[in-house]
């Protein structure tokens, strides 16, 4: 049995590639359970690929990643029910066009368990509330506004009740209010259900006020562990650049290619 005390996610001595390079590599990362993650970086830097690892559809060329203290699967079976366990709100949506919000809402629900069907709108129906979109189950997802489809995708992602959200980027072209929603949500969600959330993001205001833990990932690595608090008290120049927003700096414009297997620098 796994034990209670086990983080929710652990990362040790990790190395991911793709096509050929590697992108991240010497990944040691904990994540508490119950807790808030975000992991931070410029674009493309490997945030997700890094969420790749964490749901199975990348598997690390070294290193060990584990969820709820077991190491993710590579058997298709043994994969797709740990996968059960995993909410992820995708930086698109995903909403299926020709489904009313409550029957996307439905789907997972639909795919993988066998439950009658006034329980199934019952549980549909709870979703939508969380969220504060029961009022809208009958909309079509072109009816709704970009947060909207973003609060039904989370409804989405929350259906089969997992214990550990991954958030791609959830902020990606909404207004300044429609990400104060998000983000308000994602921090009540992660209270109520007891949860544990991982948030990838670039949007640094936004995000670091609802998490207990920061991830700066740079330079093909990880270059910052930390609280919220101490990620802005840091001095350290790949830090200081991405968090100021400095054009020029020790993070460059242009990624470096480096070969499959090759450490960073």
């Amino acid at each position: 049995m796994t034990s209670p005390s086990a983080p929710a996610v652990q990362l040790h001595a990790v190395r991911l590639d793709r096509g050929g390079r590697t992108i991240l590599s010497g990944l040691e990362l904990r994540v508490p359970r119950g807790s808030i993650t975000a992991v931070l970086g410029p674009s493309g830097s490997g945030k997700s690929t890094l969420l790749a690892a964490l749901t199975g559809e990348l598997p690390p060329a070294a290193g060990r990643v584990e969820v709820f203290g077991a190491p993710v699967p590579t058997g298709h079976r043994a994969l797709l029910a740990m996968r059960k366990g995993l909410g992820v709100l995708l930086q698109g949506n995903g909403l299926l066009t020709d489904l009313s919000v409550a029957e996307n809402v439905a789907l997972p629900l639909r795919a993988h368990t066998d439950l009658p069907e006034p329980v199934l709108q019952a549980l549909v129906r709870m979703k939508l509330h969380a969220v504060g979109l029961l009022a809208a189950a009958n909309a079509w997802p072109r009816e709704l506004s970009g947060g909207m489809a973003r609060r039904v995708a989370l409804a989405r992602a929350l259906a089969l009740d997992p214990p550990l959200m991954l958030y791609d980027e959830p902020l990606t072209g909404l207004d300044p209010i429609a990400s104060g929603v998000i983000m308000s949500l994602i921090q009540r969600l992660n209270r109520t259900l007891g949860l544990t959330s991982i948030i990838v993001s670039h949007h640094v205001h936004e995000t670091l006020p609802i998490c207990d833990q920061a991830v700066v990932v740079a330079d093909g690595r990880i270059i910052f562990i930390g609280t919220p608090a101490q990620l802005q008290a840091s001095d350290d120049p790949l830090v200081r650049q991405f968090l100021d927003g400095q054009p020029d700096g020790p993070i460059p414009f242009d990624a470096p290619v480096r070969a499959c297997g090759q450490e960073v620098a």
